[in-house]
């Protein structure tokens, strides 16, 4: 297999909703490429790029397939992501080691919600951009409409560079306006025909050329400068042009293919080739902030960006080569878990089709197998050169569910099963809550969910079942209120004596220090679940030794680790311990703690308890027809809408909304909004729940405990 260098290398993702076709472009290319001899479709399951069973059984993509296409001297490397939201890690891995993004628009659906998502992570990633317009065959296609709808929401960056000569069924000609000629493909499509432009369309191809050269000039002082002076640039000029401007993202070139009729994929590869930014033109950073060359003849520096174990395989390791070059059997050492790592096989890849080579060299994409300690996000350097890639930064999830066994013996393989899927899909988190004595699955969206348990059900052979998660509500109180608690228990020999007397207030900053008690030391402890323990010992005359402080501590936190009202963690109260006895021979650390816990446990139902929900902060992303059932919903689920803003051809709603109300969301907005709409969570705080709600979750947690 050749080793391609770093100047003739093209990195490219592509990028688009569901159905806009980029598989089946893909397929075009590798046909066209010579890669494959057959071109495969999505509905006959034979498509080089979704090659799992889960792919063939839902018709769509759900991971992203690296490819491989020779295209004159270079070598394209082709990664096909998925379209739908709920895998869009895959979009996000992709495009951190793609130097351009071809993003897919579907010509009879126009500009959708996951073109909207692929374009802000592209944006993210400062990665170039070209847009191809699919569908050009179809009876409902709309280019202009598509046109239209790509500037309203990208900007004017958006430039034709081609435009469809007879949209629709019988669909064979496209306009050039580059070339400034017509390609004629023949049945069947392939290798098109140039023809001169047609009179009838010549006032329109002229303008739009202007508009293109205009917009190459626009960004170089040179170029502009050639083009006041003559009027136009010529071809040298204008491929310069093109190449910076596409680099610094100043252009965004627009064409129009029919991916299924295999019409115009050559002109999309011809043009990757010959104007698609090579490795050594994109920066890269490191961890530090600092900049990295694609140098052949630096130090070796490798990053992960994905990891996927195979069936009878083990691991992949899927990699881009940042600087230097890497052969098989080299050692490497990963900077970010600290381990010697040996290359055991290079491979480039096809699909599922693996091919070994000798080496690959800076700004080359390969996999090895069967590495064992490096991940997702790990750099691999020299021992000399501890150096780190950025790491791929991923989005907070939008859904969550507790995983439940029906075979609870299986419970243990389940969760070391999801650990592995975890280490491949960064975007789903797995919390094995303690507090909950729940597992949490969280991620993207509900078919997100379900293919890690057809994953689960289907590869590791174990049933689980998805139920609705407890929520992690907090306790805390809203007055003061003092206690004095006396624990004595005599059994015969030595007995257990201790008697504590509590002031139990809310704690919040810069309050003042308690009234009429002498502080003798102080104790601020963040809990791990948020909020403040602040611990006050007032002991005057020694009523209490100080050796019971930390016994006293530990019966306060196991109350604050089990609230009174229902179990959930207490935060931000002050507690003065100011009196209380001891005997000489009964007391113990035991006592102590035991009399504090329910010292404190009798004061804090007299204190004005409330029960604390965690809200979260959404955004949805809505076309505007549906906007009012999205909103209508939203208040329904005990929502505060925060605000409205139009987003290109989209609206934002902005509303805070409890955890509680959550669950499911996202196949309700899908419900409402036929797919179109998509929504983002984020934490924001907490926020005291209505009285009727902390009734029925005390009752229904005394319910529990009578049960158990």
């Amino acid at each position: 297999m050749k080793v391609y260098q770093t100047k003739d290398i093209r990195n490219v993702a592509f990028l688009g909703h569901a159905t806009s076709g980029k598989t089946t472009l893909v397929e075009s290319m590798l046909f066209e490429a010579g890669v494959i001899n057959r071109r495969g479709t999505v509905e006959e399951q034979n498509t080089v790029s979704d090659h799992y069973n889960v792919e063939k059984e839902k018709g769509n993509s759900i991971f992203s397939s690296l490819m491989y296409a020779p295209w004159k001297e270079s070598k394209i490397n082709i990664i096909d992501t998925p379209g739908n939201d709920n895998f869009i890690g895959e979009v996000i891995s992709a495009l951190k080691v793609a130097d351009l993004a071809v993003l897919m628009i579907n010509g009879h659906a126009g500009v959708e919600v996951s073109t909207d998502t692929a374009w802000e992570y592209a944006e993210i990633n400062n990665t170039p951009l070209i847009m191809a317009v699919n569908h050009m065959d179809h009876e409902k296609v709309n280019f202009d409409q598509s046109v239209e709808q790509a500037k309203g929401r990208f900007g004017d960056k958006v430039t034709v560079v081609q435009y469809p000569l007879n949209p629709g069924v019988g669909f064979n000609a496209i306009v050039d306006v580059l070339k400034m000629v017509v390609y004629k493909f023949p049945e069947g499509g392939g290798k098109p025909e140039k023809m001169p432009i047609p009179d009838s369309e010549s006032d329109k191809a002229n303008e739009l050329h202007e508009k293109l050269v205009e917009t190459v000039a626009e960004y170089d002082e040179d170029l502009m400068e050639a083009y006041f002076e003559k009027g136009s640039l010529d071809e040298a000029e204008m491929a310069k042009g093109l190449k910076l401007a596409l680099l610094n993202r100043q252009i965004f070139p627009l064409f129009c293919i029919s991916a299924k009729e295999n019409m115009g994929s050559g002109r999309v590869m011809g043009f990757i080739h010959d104007n698609a930014p090579i490795p050594s033109d994109r920066i890269a950073k490191l961890d530090d902030g600092t900049e990295i060359a694609c140098d052949a003849n630096g130090k070796p520096v490798v990053f992960v960006y994905k990891t996927f174990s195979e069936p009878h395989l083990g691991e992949i390791s899927y990699y881009k080569v940042y600087s230097g070059k890497i052969k098989n059997g080299d050692d490497l050492y990963n900077t970010t878990s600290d381990k010697a790592e040996r290359l055991s096989g290079l491979f480039i890849l096809n699909g599922k089709e693996r091919t070994a080579v000798d080496e690959i060299v800076a700004g080359d994409i390969g996999i090895a197998v069967k590495l064992k300690a490096t991940k997702s996000n790990h750099t691999m350097a020299t021992k000399d050169n501890q150096v780190k890639i950025e790491p791929i930064s991923y989005p907070e999830p939008n859904i969550r569910a507790a995983i439940s066994a029906p075979n609870k013996r299986d419970m243990e393989k389940i969760q070391s099963s999801l650990i592995q899927i975890a280490k491949e899909d960064p975007t789903l988190l797995i919390d094995q809550s303690r507090e909950l004595k729940q597992t949490i699955l969280s991620g993207q969206g509900e078919l997100h969910l379900n293919i890690v348990k057809y994953r689960l059900e289907k590869v590791y052979n174990l049933e689980v079942e998805y139920i609705e998660p407890r929520i992690p509500y907090r306790e805390t109180i809203t007055k003061m209120s003092e206690t004095v608690y006396r624990h004595k228990k005599q059994s015969g020999g030595s007995g257990q004596f201790a008697e504590v007397h509590l002031r139990v207030e809310p704690y919040f900053e810069g309050m003042p220090e308690p009234a009429n008690l002498t502080v003798r030391k102080t104790q601020d402890l963040e809990l791990e679940w948020g909020g403040k323990l602040s611990f006050y010992w007032c002991i005057v005359g020694g009523s209490i030794d100080a050796k019971y402080i930390n016994a006293i501590i530990k019966g306060i936190m196991n109350m604050l680790e089990n609230g009174p009202l229902t179990g959930s963690y207490v935060r931000d109260v002050r507690v003065c311990v100011y009196d209380g006895k001891m005997h000489p021979v009964d007391s113990n650390d035991m006592a102590f703690q035991l009399a504090a816990q329910q010292a404190f446990k009798a004061a804090f139902k007299n204190c004005g308890p409330v029960i604390m929900e965690p809200i979260y902060d959404v955004e949805v992303l809505t076309p505007d027809d549906v906007m009012g059932d999205i909103m209508g919903d939203l208040q329904t689920r005990n929502s505060i809408i925060m605000g409205m803003d139009a987003d290109g051809h989209y609206q934002k709603v902005k509303a805070k909304v409890p955890l509680r109300e959550l669950y499911k969301y996202s196949s309700a907005l899908r419900s409402l909004s036929a797919g179109r709409a998509r929504h983002t969570r984020r934490f924001a705080e907490y926020s005291q729940v209505a009285r009727d709600v902390q009734d029925n979750l005390v009752k229904a947690h005394s319910e529990e405990e009578v049960e158990a």
